[in-house]
């Protein structure tokens, strides 16, 4: 299957990898079976590298079910992403549409994907917030002219998830490596563990990501290690992340900070890139 450059995010993502993509490649491995990415969120990598198959999951239902429709109903989720309108209260009237379960629960699945990818497009930020109950909870953007419809990518996307083998997935991210091999490799993009206390990011999912679920899953990190299938992981420099992690090889890179609403506060900051392979 021929790479194709118009395959990329379809929605904003807090924490997207696209930026930082000229520095991951260079320690993806050449050659694996089958691509493994349990926290999909934006999929920057996953559209990036292009994989012949993979297994890709996140625990976002909303997200994992808009990639469904993007790759089984293009045609259908573009003719009705044509129908919003980029006004604040048209933005929140279709924003509260979750808290009654009634109006929801008559939205076809195309009207779900549609009204999530509308919202991403125009909040501020593109900041994929949920609160606890689950719901989405970002202002509006005011952009002047946000790519609403984004017909090019979606077709794109809904090609190349037709084409290559892709399971989409949404579980916990342990249930979906279930029965990997050696030969496959996984990329872990995880919830980052917070540099501060006001810094925590977790609300892309209901429940949050606190340091016992990174203890988790550098637990789960280990076992791929002992079966010797190659991983790479993400995350932020923290003291607690770089301890976490001694006895693998850590590389320190920068990262703009994107999702402060202060401009003077969105420098760089240091990540890490953990893997167990030269």
């Amino acid at each position: 299957m021929k790479y194709n450059k118009l395959v990329a995010p379809v929605v904003k993502w807090v924490g997207g990898k696209r930026q930082l993509l000229p520095k991951l490649e260079k320690y993806i491995p050449k050659v694996f079976t089958t691509y493994y990415e349990p926290f999909l969120g934006g999929g920057a990598v996953l559209f990036n590298i292009q994989p012949q198959k993979a297994i890709v999951n996140d625990i976002n239902e909303e997200l994992i079910s808009l990639y469904i429709v993007v790759r089984d109903n293009p045609d259908e989720l573009i003719e009705d992403l044509k129908k919003h309108k980029n006004e604040s209260e048209y933005y929140y009237n279709l924003r509260k549409v979750d808290r009654k379960t009634d109006s929801y629960s008559k939205f076809t699945n195309i009207e779900k994907a549609s009204r999530i990818h509308y919202l991403n497009k125009t909040c501020f930020n593109g900041l994929f917030r949920v609160n606890m109950a689950g719901q989405f909870n970002s202002p509006f953007g005011s952009y002047k002219n946000p790519n609403i419809v984004n017909e090019v990518n979606i077709r794109a996307v809904s090609k190349y998830l037709n084409e290559a083998k892709i399971e989409l997935m949404c579980c916990d991210y342990e249930e979906s490596l279930k029965g990997i091999k050696k030969g496959a490799f996984v990329y872990f993009d995880p919830p980052y563990d917070p540099i501060s206390d006001s810094a925590s990011f977790t609300g892309y999912a209901k429940g949050g990501f606190d340091k016992n679920e990174q203890i988790r899953l550098k637990i789960l990190c280990d076992k791929l290690d002992e079966k010797g299938i190659k991983f790479l992981l993400s995350n932020s420099a923290t003291e607690f992340i770089t301890d976490l992690y001694k006895g693998y090889k850590i590389e320190t890179i920068q990262a703009k900070r994107s999702i402060n609403s202060r401009g003077d506060e969105r420098g760089e900051v240091d990540e890490v890139l953990v893997r167990n392979y030269e």
